[in-house]
């Protein structure tokens, strides 16, 4: 990866075997700016062949997870190319963590809506705070979640899912554990310690057969 693409919007840490990106725009709720999908799209792409590594931990600085798309920046160019450019690195990035060969956990704080949102369902396996909460809120602006719908609703189901796209309401933590789309609720004082302890006992796994078993799934 290059230290220099990385060294400010987004944070690799390696221990033990596992890495973990810190999404370090907080000011920002750690929007997906342009610049930070390609670093973390970087990242992703320089753990994929680099053997030291086997498990990932998605974490974030600041008061939130991730707030989604950064809007500013898209109405910046308001052009339907554009657009779809945005869209387009959004789920290129997205894809990327579900064919990496190694699993991929959100370690989850604060808010995590539209993108964000997406970005816990994209993830192999995720950790919130029970203070976390999720949502897919576009619909209230007109911007329909219509690319966190994908992940959303192959990771919950259906009628759970369009609850979410249709209403936009803010989903606590404990209920995103009933839906399906974080695995575990842990006192917000402990969600670091929770997730690198879920990260090390998959790490203690052969790696190859955890590859070949996430691509079978």
């Amino acid at each position: 990866y290059d230290p220099a693409i990385m060294s400010e919007i987004l944070l690799r840490h390696d221990s033990d075997d596992i890495a973990t990106l810190t999404l370090n725009r907080p000011a920002a709720r750690n929007a997906l700016s342009i610049g930070l999908m390609e670093a973390l799209d970087a990242a992703l792409a320089a753990i994929a062949e680099d053997r030291s590594v086997k498990v990932v931990i998605i974490a974030a600085n600041g008061p939130a997870f991730c707030a989604g798309h950064d809007l500013r920046e898209i109405r910046a160019t308001p052009t339907r190319t554009a657009y779809e450019q945005v869209f387009a690195q959004c789920s290129h990035l997205m894809q990327r963590i579900v064919r990496l060969p190694k699993p991929v956990i959100a370690q989850v704080h604060g808010v995590a809506t539209a993108a964000g949102c997406q970005l816990v369902a994209s993830a192999d396996l995720a950790v919130a705070a029970d203070t976390a909460r999720f949502a897919t809120p576009g619909v209230d602006i007109g911007l329909f979640c219509s690319t966190p719908m994908v992940a959303l609703s192959r990771a919950i189901g259906r009628k759970a899912a369009m609850e979410m796209l249709l209403t936009g309401d803010m989903v606590p933590a404990g209920r995103a554990k009933e839906l399906g789309l974080v695995n575990r609720v842990v006192p917000e004082g402990g969600l670091a310690d929770a997730t690198l302890a879920l990260a090390t006992q998959i790490a203690a796994k052969s790696p190859l057969t955890v590859a070949i078993g996430k691509e079978a799934f």
